[in-house]
C-alpha cells in the first residue's frame, strides 16, 4: 500500500463539491484522513474564493490508474476542462505525493505537485501528515509549513459537515 496525499479545491458550490469529493473517496478507499478547509482567494485569475482541503489515503492503485479515476471523479462532478487551465471549478483534485515517487509524466502529472508551494495546497497536507517526508526537500511537511511565507496567518477555516 502506497500513502497518497490529494489537494482539493473548489470555487463553484465548494462546500457542495467538496463534501461530495470526501465521500466518492470514503467509499472508493475506506479510511481516509481529511483536513480542515480553509477559504482562500483564487490564484492565477479573478474569481470567487476557493475551499481547499487535504487527504491522506492508502491505495495500491497504480499512480496512472488513480490520476485517472481522480478526474472521472472531478468531470462526474461538473468539472468542465474547456475553459483556461486556471479559472473556476467545481472541483479539483490533484494528487500532491504519491509515497516517495518524484516524477514527471503525462497530462501535467508531476509529482510532488509544483503547487505544493502554495499555503492552500501546503497547509491542509501539514495539518493532516505532518510528519510525511517530502522526497524532494528531505523535509517534513511540518518544517515546510513552518518555512511558509504565510506560517502563523489566520485561515478562515468553512465545516464541511452537512
Amino acid at each position: 500500500m502506497t500513502t497518497v496525499l490529494l489537494s482539493l479545491g473548489s470555487n463553484l458550490e465548494p462546500k457542495r463539491y467538496l463534501q461530495a469529493a470526501v465521500a466518492v473517496l470514503r467509499q472508493r478507499f475506506g479510511e481516509i484522513r481529511v483536513s480542515p478547509a480553509y477559504l482562500t482567494p483564487a490564484v492565477g485569475f479573478e474569481g470567487p474564493d476557493f475551499l481547499n482541503n487535504a487527504v491522506q489515503l492508502e491505495t495500491d492503485m497504480p499512480l496512472l490508474e488513480l490520476n485517472d479515476w481522480l478526474h472521472a471523479v472531478e468531470d462526474a462532478h461538473g468539472r468542465d476542462r474547456s475553459g483556461p487551465r486556471f479559472s473556476d471549478r467545481t472541483l479539483d483534485i490533484d494528487v500532491v505525493y504519491y509515497g516517495d515517487l518524484v516524477m514527471e509524466g503525462p497530462k501535467h502529472l508531476r509529482i510532488p505537485r509544483p503547487e505544493l508551494k502554495h499555503a492552500f495546497v501546503l497547509k491542509p497536507l501539514a495539518d493532516i501528515a505532518p510528519a510525511f517526508i517530502d522526497p524532494v526537500q528531505q523535509r517534513s511537511l511540518a518544517q515546510l509549513w513552518r518555512d511558509h511565507p504565510q506560517y502563523g496567518q489566520a485561515f478562515e477555516t468553512v465545516d464541511l459537515a452537512p
